[in-house]
């Protein structure tokens, strides 16, 4: 593709819309002499004459009325596309659709109040959340999904990233299991009974194995289930110890109740590391003023969320 200068477009819009050299010159702040070496090499390159003198004007060839139209419209296009980007943005009138990639705890914690949110302020858009499988960031780069919330689990370099909350680990069992028979839950006596783990990739073991074997400890895990809901269910109704984010019993709200029957919480008696809750997106996205707008409201729904300390 040979070189094409696309000032010239600008000035062709010009000169055909004035149809005077001088006029043209002056709304564009050059000198007339520009302007018309500007139609010299207009001419040239569409092999055109485009405005011929007739008396003391200018009158457009046939092939520069045809131009006309389109070229207003394409030096406008060309205009609003190299103007920079309006960080205005009336999200009453927002349509756009998000889709975000959430495992089925965030989505549980934060979708009530963000969506009467997002009522209240942004009726016209839509939340797509998507189930995490993995934490591939390759549907980020590709634009498959919009933001990611969760523990930063990539390391690819270009992400942008923001912490959100932070969670902990407590263990829960049956109400009126025998391990809170006793106040104080010792490691030994929590290493002595069955237990039920959560987890995406199956694993039998996480950071709690890790603190009870430098303890000289070893717990038998019994279960492997992919969802917190799952262990709660399964410790309710079993003498199975589980093990979840404080988070995902609800404490505090107006679910609590509902959520935890027949089950309680206890501090683990060892330490495990805490959970950190992050946003993460693509670089592309991080002046886009709706993008922004999503990502401070989420944010701002995380530090009212009072389940969470």
């Amino acid at each position: 593709m040979r070189h094409v200068d696309l000032n010239l477009l600008t000035s062709l819009d010009m000169l055909l819309t004035e149809r005077n050299v001088t006029r043209a010159a002056r709304r564009l702040g050059l000198s007339p002499s520009a302007m018309s070496r500007a139609l010299s090499r207009l001419r040239v390159a569409t092999g055109d004459q485009l405005l011929v003198q007739a008396g003391r004007t200018l009158v457009p060839t046939p092939y520069a009325e045809q131009l006309t139209e389109q070229v207003h419209e394409l030096a406008r296009n060309a205009l609003a596309v190299l103007q920079p980007v309006s960080n205005v943005l009336d999200v009453a009138t927002l349509e756009r659709t998000f889709t975000i990639r959430a495992n089925d705890g965030f989505v549980d914690l934060i979708g009530p109040s963000l969506m009467a949110v997002i009522a209240q302020s942004a009726p016209r858009v839509r939340i797509r959340f998507v189930p995490k499988f993995d934490k591939d960031a390759q549907p980020l780069r590709e634009g498959m999904i919009d933001l990611e919330i969760g523990v930063i689990g990539t390391k690819a370099p270009e992400l942008k990233t923001r912490l959100l909350l932070q969670d902990r680990f407590v263990g829960i069992c049956r109400t009126g299991h025998p391990l809170l028979e006793r106040p104080g839950v010792t490691a030994k006596r929590y290493a002595g009974y069955r237990h039920v783990v959560v987890s995406r990739k199956r694993q039998f073991s996480g950071p709690v194995d890790d603190a009870l074997d430098q303890m000289g400890l070893r717990r038998t895990v019994a279960t492997v289930v992919p969802a917190y809901a799952n262990a709660v269910r399964i410790v309710r109704h079993s003498d199975l110890i589980g093990l979840v984010p404080r988070s995902s019993l609800g404490i505090g709200s107006a679910d609590d109740a509902a959520i935890s029957a027949g089950v309680q919480h206890f501090e683990l008696p060892v330490r495990t590391p805490p959970i950190k809750v992050s946003a993460i997106w693509h670089p592309r996205l991080h002046a886009d003023p709706a993008h922004r707008w999503l990502r401070d409201t989420i944010l701002a729904v995380c530090k009212d969320t009072q389940l969470v300390n």
